[in-house]
């Protein structure tokens, strides 16, 4: 089997999933909160290099590459642009890599998704159900007050009493993984945001960091990458028949 039908296969199917990825990302254009995701590809080694059998630069047969292959997805999380709703139930952080916490289960995760509604049983909750967490790890409950509103540091304020909506922070964002719902999940301790330092907009939604254009521009390269691999594969597939004929004819 030709060495450059492996490649242009591992090519095609590093396109595919970037594809899937790229996808994605326009299906959640007007999803609340939303963070792209960027495939990052690579190129791979050839086997006797990945194996320490041969060094990569050593200009032999060993060393003529592996093609590409998808690496990783990374979360980009730039700041989405404000919407203003006018909602008492919609928050939005103007600060990045700032999280609301909510509880799912047993579970505390992070979201920036601050579209939040009110159950019949007056829970603050998000879009999903999930309880809106206090500083203290606590439920968030609306009282039946006309004039309840959350002011520009996170505190629900109703009926002389006070509520501190849970804003945290990662140590990294690296720490973070995405766990569906518009959910992430932290891989190591988060710290609450000080006092003097949380700023939240009431009546605003952050919206998703998707930008169509640039998203369509890279579907597009990503199709005619993935087609000119997959064209490449019949044509040594063609050459390769060939030869065989011309053997077998001899």
């Amino acid at each position: 089997m030709p060495y450059g039908l492996y490649i242009s296969a591992e090519g095609a199917h590093a396109q595919s999933q970037r594809m899937d990825v790229i996808a994605n990302n326009l299906a959640n254009v007007d999803t609340v909160g939303f963070k792209r995701e960027l495939a990052i590809l690579r190129a791979r080694s050839t086997e006797a290099v990945d194996q320490g059998l041969s060094l990569p630069g050593s200009g032999t047969i060993d060393d003529v590459g592996g093609g590409i292959a998808m690496w990783q997805t990374v979360t980009d999380h730039a700041t989405g642009p404000p919407k203003k709703t006018d909602a008492k139930t919609d928050v939005a952080i103007p600060q990045p890599g700032v999280f609301f916490a909510v509880q799912k289960g047993e579970e505390t995760l992070l979201t920036r998704a601050g579209n939040f509604a009110i159950t019949p049983d007056r829970r603050l909750t998000t879009q999903q159900g999930y309880n809106v967490l206090d500083s203290a790890g606590n439920p968030i409950f609306i009282r039946d007050d006309p004039a309840w509103h959350i002011d520009g540091t996170g505190i629900v304020q109703q009926l002389g009493a006070t509520q501190s909506l849970a804003l945290v922070q990662p140590e990294s964002l690296g720490d973070l993984v995405k766990a569906g719902e518009n959910l992430f999940r932290p891989l190591a301790e988060t710290t609450d945001v000080p006092l003097n330092e949380r700023q939240v907009k009431s009546g605003y939604l952050e919206m998703s960091t998707v930008r169509p254009t640039s998203e369509m521009t890279d579907l597009i390269h990503a199709s005619r990458a993935m087609e000119a691999n997959i064209n490449m594969m019949k044509t040594q597939n063609e050459m390769l028949a060939g030869l065989i004929n011309r053997i077998l004819k001899a």
